[in-house]
């Protein structure tokens, strides 16, 4: 049984690329339907194929891809998706990316580098897409890159929910970084809980050098709060040093669990519990990881969208 159902007006199809099958079952599971009949493949030289297996003139397509590891095969897979559908006389296309990879090239930080996030933007744009459905952008500005509507949800009602869960007592929410305050906020306030803060440098991609803790985390659980890692270079960086500064057990979250193997040998050798992450990538999974499912909230948000509702109290986080 699905775990809820709409009322649900003309037609509604929903696809899937190959990112991530398992959250398009998912989706549509807690919709009641079936996902829309598609072929997506490769040819033996690594060319995307797309064949759509049922009629959809005159639908309303939601095309759910992530842009996970294989990031450029799995953006270029999309590209091809919806130029499929848009052949096929769909009436509106919507890109739902959980993960919207590039999005941290969102700015030139230095002299001649691109600005990607734009690029994928114009990209999507160019091919059909004519609404993104996205969650937890690493830069919420870059839903100005768009020219077409951009609904941006939120993960943080699964993930305080999880959190609230484990009852953890004296906790303090820290953000790894000076750029993520202002999430690692909206975590305290609604867990009713203080803040800290750890600056960092980051050496490389995949190293990260932290330098001080500002805030008071003696004898205080902790949570690390952040949008996204991938070699969980940021936060078991951030564990050293607020273990020097007193902190007792130390917890994860984030929305985007992107991890590779070094990631995930970093989170299995640190001193972090346990890691919640959404399962917006299917690289969402092992050792210390809990993963959260999203897929009751992105449901939730293409039938509202489907039906011209607001998707607003979709944010509302509850006691």
């Amino acid at each position: 049984m699905p775990a809820f159902l709409f009322p649900m007006h003309g037609m509604l199809k929903i696809l899937s690329g190959t990112a991530h099958p398992e959250l398009t079952r998912r989706i549509c599971a807690n919709i009641g339907i079936e996902p829309c009949a598609a072929t997506v493949t490769s040819f033996p030289d690594g060319e995307s194929f797309v064949q759509i297996n049922e009629n959809i003139r005159g639908s309303d397509v939601f095309i759910v891809q992530p842009s996970c590891p294989p990031t450029n095969q799995n953006l270029m897979e999309l590209l091809i998706m919806v130029d499929a559908v848009r052949r096929a006389s769909a009436e509106r296309i919507t890109a739902v990316l959980p993960f919207f990879g590039y999005a941290r090239q969102d700015r030139k930080d230095r002299p001649r580098v691109p600005i990607t996030a734009k690029l994928v933007a114009n990209l999507l744009v160019a091919a059909g897409v004519q609404r993104v459905l996205t969650v937890d952008l690493h830069a919420g500005q870059i839903q100005g890159f768009f020219d077409i509507p951009v609904d941006h949800l939120y993960a943080a009602p699964v993930l305080i929910k999880a959190i609230r869960e484990r009852g953890l007592e004296d906790l303090v929410v820290v953000s790894p970084d000076v750029g993520g305050i202002k999430m690692t906020h909206a975590f305290a306030k609604t867990l009713g809980a203080p803040m800290a803060i750890v600056a960092k440098n980051r050496v490389s991609a995949e190293e990260v050098e932290a330098l001080n803790v500002i805030g008071d985390v003696n004898g205080k659980n902790v949570l690390l709060v952040d949008d996204l890692t991938e070699t969980a270079g940021t936060l078991t960086a951030a564990t050293g040093l607020l273990i020097k500064h007193g902190a007792k057990a130390i917890y994860g979250a984030v929305s985007h669990a992107v991890l590779g193997e070094k990631g995930l040998s970093r989170l299995e050798n640190s001193p972090i519990v346990e890691l919640f992450a959404t399962n917006s990538v299917p690289q969402a999974q092992g050792p210390k990881v809990t993963t959260l499912d999203i897929s009751p909230l992105l449901a939730k948000a293409i039938v509202r969208i489907h039906d011209n509702e607001s998707v607003t109290s979709l944010f509302d986080i509850r006691d």
